[in-house]
C-alpha cells in the first residue's frame, strides 16, 4: 500500500490548521507514502481556515452540511484513494501517529481505530467526565452490541477503505458518526483493527464543537437504535416469562406461598406483563425491520425470517383469531351474568374469564396492527447521507 488520502474536518481552525498539514505530509514521507493527498473537509469556516489550507497545496471540499460526520462524509467520498486517515485539525492528534495504523491496514483491515487510553493522554487533553465516564461507559456499550473488542469508541483518528464506508450507508451528520462507523461496521462483521494513538491538549482558541450530553446521548440513542435488544428485546423477555409464569399458575385457582396469597389481582397484572412483553417484542421487531430497511444495519436472518413468517394478512389472522375468542370469552362471562339474573356475581371466578377476554381482545388488535406495520415498513426506501 503506497497511496493514501489523508483527510481533516475544518470549522475554523485557522490556529492549527496548517502545523496539522505540514505534520501530515511528514508523517506521509517517513511512512514511504508515494501517493498521497490531503483533504479539507471545510464546514462552513468564517476565518482563514479555507485560505490557509488552499496555500499549503491542500484540496479543499466544501460541505454545505452542518456537523462532524457531514464534512467527514462528504471529504471520504471525495478522496481519490483506497485508504483515508483522518483526524480532527485542532492538533489534538498527531499525524505522527500515522504509520502506526499502516501495518493493520496491510494486513486486511476495513477499519482501523486509534485508541487514546492505550497510546496515552496528555494532561488537560480530555474532559475527566469523558475520561472516567462518558467514553468507558460508550465503549462497554458498543463491545456488549455489535461484537467489537475496541477499547475507544470515540477516538477521532482512524483509517477506512472507502469500499467499506461505502458499504456502510452513514446516516448520522453529528458527533454520533464516530459510534454510527463502528457499530454498522461490527454489524456488518467488517474486519476492525485497533492501534494506540496519543490524545494531546488541543491547539485551538475558541470554544469545542463538542457538546458534553448532547452528543453523549445522541451517541448512547444510536446505539440503541442499531441494538434495540437492550432497549427492547431483553425486558421483552422478561416481562413475558414473569407473565406467562403467572397468568398459567393463576388462571383456574389462586396460589398461597406462606402468608403470600395470590388471586385474581396479581392475574390482572400477569396479563398486563404479557401485553407489555408482547408489545416491546414487537417493537424490536419493528425496529430490527425498519433498521434493515433504511439500511441502518445489514437484513440478518432474523430479519429475513421475520419477512418470510409474518406478513398483513397473517396478523390479520392471527389477530383476528386472537381477537373473535376474546369476544367469545366476554359473551360467555355476560351469559354467565344474565343467568345469576344480572345481579352480582362471584369476583373470583368472573375475573378469571374477563380479565382473559379483555387480553385478547386488546392482543388480537395489536397484532393486526402490528401486521399493517410490518406492511408499511417493507414499502420504505433507505436515506444516506449525500
Amino acid at each position: 500500500m503506497n497511496a493514501l488520502s489523508v483527510l481533516m474536518p475544518c470549522l475554523n481552525e485557522a490556529n492549527t490548521l496548517a502545523r496539522c498539514i505540514s505534520s501530515a505530509r511528514l508523517a506521509l514521507a517517513q511512512a514511504g507514502i508515494t501517493h498521497s493527498e490531503i483533504i479539507i473537509a471545510d464546514n462552513g469556516s468564517t476565518d482563514d481556515s479555507v485560505a490557509i489550507a488552499t496555500a499549503a497545496g491542500a484540496r479543499v471540499v466544501h460541505v454545505t452540511t452542518k456537523g462532524y460526520g457531514a464534512a467527514l462524509h462528504a471529504g471520504i467520498l471525495a478522496a481519490q484513494y483506497e485508504w483515508i486517515i483522518f483526524a480532527d485539525a485542532d492538533e489534538s492528534y498527531d499525524f505522527a501517529d500515522v504509520p502506526q495504523f499502516i501495518p493493520a491496514m496491510r494486513s486486511g483491515a476495513d477499519l482501523v481505530v486509534g485508541n487514546r487510553f492505550a497510546g496515552g493522554i496528555d494532561a488537560g487533553a480530555m474532559p475527566l467526565l469523558h475520561r472516567y465516564l462518558g467514553t468507558p461507559v460508550i465503549s462497554w456499550i458498543g463491545r456488549q452490541s455489535f461484537a467489537v473488542s475496541l477499547g475507544d469508541f470515540n477516538c477521532g483518528m482512524r483509517a477506512i477503505r472507502k469500499a467499506a464506508y461505502e458499504q456502510l450507508h452513514m446516516q448520522s451528520p453529528g458527533m454520533e458518526f464516530a459510534s454510527e462507523m463502528i457499530a454498522k461496521a461490527g454489524l456488518q462483521r467488517m474486519h476492525i483493527a485497533e492501534v494506540p494513538v496519543r490524545l494531546h491538549k488541543d491547539g485551538r482558541d475558541r470554544k469545542p464543537h463538542l457538546k458534553t450530553w448532547q452528543d453523549g446521548w445522541k451517541h448512547l440513542r444510536l446505539m440503541l437504535l442499531l441494538s434495540p435488544k437492550w432497549l427492547l428485546l431483553a425486558p421483552a423477555i422478561f416481562f413475558l416469562m414473569l407473565g406467562l409464569l403467572l397468568s398459567s399458575t393463576l388462571l383456574f385457582s389462586y396460589i398461597q406461598v406462606f402468608n403470600l396469597v395470590l388471586d385474581i389481582h396479581t392475574l390482572y397484572y400477569a396479563s398486563i406483563f404479557v401485553m407489555l412483553g408482547t408489545q416491546l417484542l414487537q417493537f424490536y421487531v419493528l425496529a430490527r425491520l425498519y433498521g434493515s430497511k433504511m439500511g441502518l444495519y445489514p437484513a440478518r436472518q432474523f430479519s429475513q425470517k421475520i419477512n418470510r413468517w409474518l406478513d398483513f394478512e397473517t396478523g390479520l389472522l392471527l389477530g383476528g383469531s386472537i381477537f373473535l375468542l376474546g369476544i367469545l370469552l366476554s359473551a360467555y362471562a355476560v351469559w354467565q351474568w344474565q343467568q345469576a339474573g344480572f345481579g352480582p356475581l362471584d369476583p373470583s371466578a368472573v375475573f378469571r374469564i374477563i380479565i382473559p377476554a379483555g387480553f385478547c381482545i386488546a392482543l388480537g388488535m395489536q397484532i393486526m396492527v402490528f401486521g399493517f406495520l410490518l406492511y408499511t415498513i417493507r414499502q420504505l426506501q433507505q436515506p444516506t447521507l449525500k
